[in-house]
């Protein structure tokens, strides 16, 4: 196996996050599940972006922040994700490329515009998005390169890839040419509605080892496995996948292998301003940890650390240079 080119590329929705604060009242007038993501159509976003208060756009989409958490950790990444040639396409190409992440899809010239997700954010910090996938849903089995997919380490792959046919076959191509290369591949589960559309299909993606790391968080999981009790759903996790990752929150997370399950305590925040991103910068710590060789707990660690930070702001990336804080914790490479 040749060295690799790049050690993280991510596939996924590229999106554009419009953001607003908002209070518990708003969420029931609208008829919002508190906490989760909905696909929405452009007629409904229009709707949504009227009612919402004051917006901050901040590029997003979850693989994208992920992939520019691992850039600011300092490690090669890249992120293969379509956009329409309009305004927010720029922006979202714009961003990402300047946060180090090599960014090579080529946009596209008609159809849908670049995919936006409204969110809302609630005092307590927690997210509910409204998501108009647009031109994000179509890329296509034609966008992946195989050379660059093969060159990278790690292949992460977002589980709302699931739910547009075309990009489910560039989801499915891009892990078969990663393990003829070696290489590995990671899937977060992204939402539990989501899991709740795709669930057998994610079970099989694990226990076909298409997928060698699987991220989740608790209530993902206990969707997966369909029960309310995480020991249960932890001791199936076991027997399906050879690897995962099942954060907590403020309880941390749970690394879980065939042969153990490891606890490692969350990195703590004086204020939890924005939960937005918590779960993508978590798999970008602990993917870079993975990449350089770590064990599983320093790179537990690591992505506790990025999440903390990534909560403590408004937005789903980073502020400061992770790499440096990585250094001011014991995490550096």
């Amino acid at each position: 196996m040749s060295a690799p080119a790049t050690d993280i590329i991510g596939i996924g929705n590229a999106i554009v996050d419009v953001i607003a604060r908002t209070e518990d009242d708003f969420l029931v007038k609208q008829g919002m599940h508190k906490g989760s993501m909905r696909l929405i159509d452009e007629t409904r976003a229009a709707a949504i972006y009227a009612a919402m208060g004051p917006a901050v756009e901040i590029s997003g989409g979850s693989a994208a922040n992920t992939i520019v958490g691992a850039a600011s950790l300092g490690v090669r990444a890249g992120f293969v994700g379509k956009v329409k040639h309009d305004q927010l396409g720029r922006v979202f190409a714009h961003d990402i490329r300047a946060a180090g992440v090599q960014f090579a899809t080529p946009p596209a010239g008609a159809g849908p515009s670049t995919g936006r997700s409204y969110i809302l954010v609630t005092p307590d910090g927690e997210r509910t998005m409204n998501t108009y996938l647009g031109a994000a849903q179509d890329l296509h089995p034609s966008d992946i390169d195989a050379d660059a997919i093969a060159g990278a380490a790690i292949t992460y792959l977002e589980g709302y890839l699931w739910d547009p046919p075309h990009a489910k076959q560039a989801f499915v191509k891009a892990a078969k040419i990663a393990h003829a290369a070696e290489r590995c591949v990671a899937l977060t589960l992204s939402d539990a509605f989501c899991v709740e559309r795709h669930r057998a299909e994610f079970l099989d993606l694990m226990r076909s080892a298409m997928v060698d790391l699987m991220f989740a968080n608790e209530h993902e999981l206990k969707s997966l496995y369909e029960t309310a009790d995480l020991n249960s759903a932890l001791a199936a996790l076991r027997q399906d996948a050879r690897l995962a990752v099942i954060t907590r929150s403020e309880k941390g997370s749970l690394v879980v292998s065939r042969e153990a399950t490891e606890a490692v305590p969350a990195v703590p925040v004086e204020r939890v301003v924005d939960a937005t991103g918590a779960g993508d910068l978590f798999a970008a710590g602990f993917l870079v940890g993975l990449a350089r060789g770590a064990d599983y707990r320093d790179s537990a660690r690591l992505g506790s650390l990025a999440a903390a930070e990534v909560i403590s702001h408004l937005g789903a990336r980073p502020q400061c240079s992770l790499a440096t804080l990585a250094q001011e914790n014991g995490l550096g490479s």
